[in-house]
């Protein structure tokens, strides 16, 4: 997706805010394709939209509420203010979009939710000598993804028939650095695994047509491969090279059963993907296989959670902008099967068609192979869906009521949907850091994780730097909340829960620091002392009896032991750097660069410690106070 830059699209910005929503004056909204944000009294974003017409759209959410959906009513309930950004047309539109719900999750959109992380083969093309590997999660640019696959081994699978055919390296960056160093190739290269680049065995040149031949099969050209070696076998026999005609009949043999795990659908020219929607009046499930050279090379499935009210069509459209905005493992197909066709089909169609750079359809299946299919992949979502409705409704009414139940215990005017706690770290005194972690409708927010240098406490005082660290966050919240909402940072949302590591001593600081910033009436503060599971609050003597095997203690432990992890890993990390500071770290005038140079020039560390100063002041980038004073480093008397 290209990045949208104002001065290209000439966007004006237009901003109404009162106390409570109202229509915008008669005509300042533009007849113009753009994106609006809804936004709610703290000035977060709570629904983005798209519209061909933004003064057509947006005049729909200024009528009578009781003639909204559900969900649009409550939307519109809670925004305070809207804003609209023009842009050029309506693909623009659809890009920003996009763009601006990954960049604020706002929750009355459409969220989704991979039902796990898929593996996928990725051959590493941004490598000089690129490798074959297993990988998950995100996926970096320029390389190239084969996949989704069911299961891990599925790959390895068949990645370890094809490496007979195509012996590309599968090792570790640092494994390649290291046999390379010894000359030696590894046990992979005597198997005939690997061709051996490490040690030079294959040329640059017959590595890239070795590596093109495993990529053309993978993208499902295999009738070639076949081919080729069928005719290789053949003359290796003929010349009466039996051991040679024997290794390219093991070679076929792989690649047959290679391609035999891959589903037969249609023709060798086809390249379509086919999705599958199951859907009730909260959720809906996808299911996509992914079709090419008319085989099933991978599939893809996850949930999405319809915050906002959608018909079929609109939730077809959402699908696709998450299918097609990210990265395609195997790239845009020529055709995408959909169980009904999108809102606007020819607006989706041109921006498929600009990331392809030739025509792609939308359709919907009639008749034939390709209906039989979308009704598999239908079923398939149908069966995740269920799945998913028994693990979410176990998950949903378990948090709903430990949050419920955490409310009444602790006499909380209303359920904390936001608890934020903090803990502290150091080592006898030092490097003492703190964390603060966020759970948000009892799951972790970890975009909204912190941690915090202690700068003012000196010696062992956890009262003293838990002070420090409350009074920064809160203080932080004190100043961003007065920003217009563009200029808001990270803290500029409070905790309706503030959870401290710690017994009465803990709370009597946490109570001050509120009430010293005049939150006492905002935020309620509470103590879990770790030794018996105590919780203790503002106004109690005597701790609060939460019972042992309740929910809502266990939500609170939770997240007291992510707070005590995200401490304790931050605190390790400033300890491990502090310890492997080089003894070159406070030389005047010797930078990272030159400390490197200096280093990789003499040989390493142990060399420059050796050398002379006649030896420095010979490096001609040195300068001659620098080597003095590297002289003078190493040389001092201790």
């Amino acid at each position: 997706m290209r990045a949208v830059d104002m001065r290209t699209y000439g966007m004006g910005v237009n901003k109404m805010s009162t106390t409570m929503l109202q229509r915008p004056p008669s005509g300042t909204i533009p007849e113009a394709a753009g994106s609006y944000q809804f936004k709610d009294r703290h000035g977060r974003v709570i629904y983005v939209g798209k519209a061909k017409n933004l003064r057509s759209r947006l005049g729909n959410y200024f009528q009578n509420p009781a003639h909204l959906p559900l969900r649009t009513a409550q939307m519109v309930a809670e925004a305070e203010s809207v804003e609209w950004i023009q842009v050029a047309n309506e693909v623009e539109a659809l890009m920003l979009e996009y763009s601006l719900i990954q960049r604020h999750q706002p929750r009355f959109n459409v969220r989704y939710r991979d039902d796990k992380s898929y593996p996928f083969l990725c051959v590493t093309m941004v490598d000089e000598w690129p490798r074959a590997m297993v990988v998950r999660g995100r996926k970096r640019k320029g390389n190239r993804y084969f996949g989704p696959f069911g299961h891990a081994y599925a790959i390895r699978d068949t990645l370890d028939l094809l490496l007979r055919t195509f012996p590309i390296r599968t090792c570790s960056d640092n494994k390649f650095k290291h046999h390379e160093r010894l000359g030696r190739p590894c046990l992979l290269f005597h198997i005939e695994k690997c061709a051996g680049p490490c040690v030079g065995e294959v040329s640059a040149a017959d590595y890239a047509q070795m590596l093109e031949k495993l990529l053309g099969f993978l993208g499902g050209d295999t009738a070639e491969v076949v081919a080729q070696l069928q005719k290789d076998m053949a003359q290796a026999s003929a010349a009466m090279e039996f051991e040679q005609a024997a290794r390219y009949r093991d070679r076929l043999a792989s690649v047959h059963r290679a391609i035999e795990s891959q589903q037969m659908v249609g023709t060798r020219s086809e390249d379509y993907d086919v999705v599958g929607l199951v859907e009730d009046e909260l959720e809906a499930a996808c299911q996509v296989f992914y079709v090419r050279k008319g085989r099933v090379l991978g599939r893809r499935g996850f949930t999405v959670d319809k915050a906002a009210d959608l018909q079929s069509a609109e939730l077809v459209s959402r699908v696709l902008e998450r299918l097609y905005f990210e990265e395609n493992p195997l790239g845009s197909p020529k055709q995408v099967l959909v169980p009904q066709l999108p809102d606007n089909q020819e607006l989706y169609e041109d921006w498929l068609c600009q990331q392809r750079g030739s025509k792609v359809a939308i359709l919907v299946p009639q008749r034939g192979a390709k209906r039989k299919l979308q009704e598999t992949v239908t079923r398939n979502a149908a069966d995740a869906l269920a799945r998913h409705r028994l693990k979410r409704a176990s998950d949903h009414n378990t948090r709903a009521q430990a949050l419920n139940h955490l409310q009444a215990c602790l006499g909380m005017a209303q359920a904390p949907l936001r608890i934020e706690c903090y803990d502290m770290s150091h080592l006898q005194g030092t490097d003492y850091v703190g964390s603060m972690v966020v759970m948000e409708d009892g799951l972790p927010r970890k975009s909204e994780y912190r941690r915090f240098k202690v700068r003012s406490v000196d010696g062992n005082d956890d009262y003293a730097a838990m002070e420090e660290v409350l009074t920064r966050r809160l203080r932080n919240y004190l100043e961003e909340r007065e920003l217009p909402p563009d200029q808001k940072g990270r803290f500029a949302y409070p905790p309706q829960l503030l959870v401290v590591d710690g017994g009465k001593g803990q709370l009597g600081v946490a109570e001050r620091v509120v009430n010293n910033l005049g939150l006492q009436g905002e935020i309620f503060v509470a103590g879990l002392a770790k030794e018996f599971e105590q919780v203790y609050v503002s106004g109690r003597a005597a701790p609060v009896e939460i019972p042992r095997p309740s929910e809502s203690l266990y939500l609170l432990q939770r997240i007291r032991d992510e707070s005590h992890r995200f401490a304790n890993d931050y605190h390790r990390n400033l300890r491990n750097k502090a310890m492997t500071r080089s003894f070159l770290d406070d030389v005047v005038g010797l930078g990272p660069t030159r400390r490197a140079r200096l280093v990789k020039e003499l040989g390493g560390v142990r060399a420059v410690q050796r050398a002379c100063l006649e030896d420095l002041q010979a490096l001609s980038w040195l300068p001659d106070k620098v080597a003095q004073a590297v002289f003078d480093k190493l040389h001092r008397p201790t």
